[in-house]
């Protein structure tokens, strides 16, 4: 069961849950599944308030049939920055910028120049041999790099039929991602406090210290979560209307 996906029984059962008022981690137990799993299944699909195991299946649904559709490919061997007569210098100190804010926001240096490069192509997708040229670095690192962006759903891997290869592609909503990925964590930390306060007591100046804590992060990754949602479907409209 841990290993298995989420079931449309298993999403009508976190919203009972989260009705009744159950903590994430209450929940979990209850589905025997990690708390991190039940985490990311209701902050992914619009958050405690907003969660909806119909449309969170539906969209699950969604998302796996994007997954599986066929990568979109440039042509072999003509650089991306060739494409549209752009200078291949501007376009590597860009993404050597790019790269170094990534950086900033607390992602490790080789992923943020993976991301960066990734983000920088026009298809939004490239092989672990394309990764390795641009970057000058090797495929070891490539590996590495891929392997913890796919772990923070920044990038999703495609297997390109007509190659017989994998392809790295970046997500349409990687800052959307981003954003549910950082809500996660403060879902989990609020979860905790949460826990921590009931353990020292409710009326016990660090049981109430905790709460203020697991209120305080709950409330603002409520407004988090709300508007990212909010803009992400604004930008969908947008994007499907051009």
């Amino acid at each position: 069961m841990p290993g298995e996906r989420l079931t449309h029984q298993d999403r009508r059962a976190i919203a009972a849950g989260l009705a009744a008022g159950l903590t994430y981690s209450d929940i979990a137990r209850g589905l025997q599944r990690p708390a991190s799993t039940v985490t990311r299944e209701i902050i992914r699909n619009g958050g405690p308030a907003g969660y909806r195991a119909d449309q969170a299946h539906q969209a699950t649904k969604r998302r796996a049939q994007r997954r599986t559709s066929t990568p979109s490919t440039s042509s072999p061997g003509v650089p991306a920055a060739a494409t549209y007569g752009r200078a291949a210098e501007a376009m590597h100190d860009f993404r050597e910028r790019f790269a170094a804010l990534l950086g900033g926001t607390g992602l490790p240096p080789m992923m943020s120049r993976v991301l960066a490069c990734l983000y920088a192509t026009d298809t939004g997708s490239l092989t672990s041999a394309e990764l390795v040229r641009q970057l000058q670095v090797s495929p070891a690192s490539i590996s590495k790099a891929v392997g913890y962006l796919e772990k923070q759903e920044l990038i999703r891997r495609e297997r390109d039929p007509r190659r017989r290869r994998d392809r790295y592609v970046i997500d349409e909503d990687v800052w959307y991602q981003a954003l549910l990925a950082s809500a996660r964590v403060n879902a989990e930390l609020a979860d905790t406090a949460e826990q921590g306060a009931k353990v020292l007591g409710a009326t016990t100046p660090g049981g109430a210290r905790l709460r203020d804590v697991s209120q305080f992060l709950g409330h603002v990754n409520h407004d988090i979560v709300h508007s990212a949602n909010h803009w992400r479907q604004i930008y969908c409209r947008r994007t499907a209307d051009r």
